[in-house]
């Protein structure tokens, strides 16, 4: 779902596996949700990461930063808001917020970012087709 300033939203249930023995989510499980996030404002904009491998292309993550806020609990109905800014010739930033989203309030748990370079299969660094910016740019 996309909202009101481009961003797209994705929602999570906490799983008992994502959660440690205090009950809180593992602090790496919040790189997954940016991953679900960036994946599906992709899909969102018609170009699935399937589809940009099958093109000859990779956008492996070269950078990554996490701001804890709060903790997310198993079985908390969690909503990631997910950017693409800083669209680059052959790197990409993408900027995460997680929300606890229960009975339509929403509390800030983090937020984030992950820095993606273009590459081709063998790792060489590439342009991102046009048609890759252009979407990624929301033109």
């Amino acid at each position: 779902m996309t909202s009101r300033d481009g961003a797209v939203q994705t929602r999570y249930r906490v799983l008992y596996g994502d959660v440690d023995a205090m009950n809180v989510m593992y602090y790496a499980n919040y790189l997954r949700l940016f991953e679900r996030g960036r994946a599906e404002l992709m899909r969102d904009r018609g170009l699935a990461y399937k589809i940009m491998e099958a093109q000859g292309f990779l956008m492996p993550a070269t950078e990554a930063h996490v701001h804890y806020l709060k903790s997310a609990r198993y079985d908390d109905l969690l909503l990631v808001e997910t950017r693409a800014e800083q669209v680059k010739r052959a790197s990409i930033k993408f900027c995460y917020e997680v929300f606890r989203s229960e009975d339509g309030e929403a509390e800030k748990l983090a937020d984030g970012w992950t820095l993606h370079a273009c590459v081709t299969p063998e790792g060489k660094v590439v342009r991102l087709p046009e048609n890759v910016l252009k979407v990624l740019k929301g033109e």
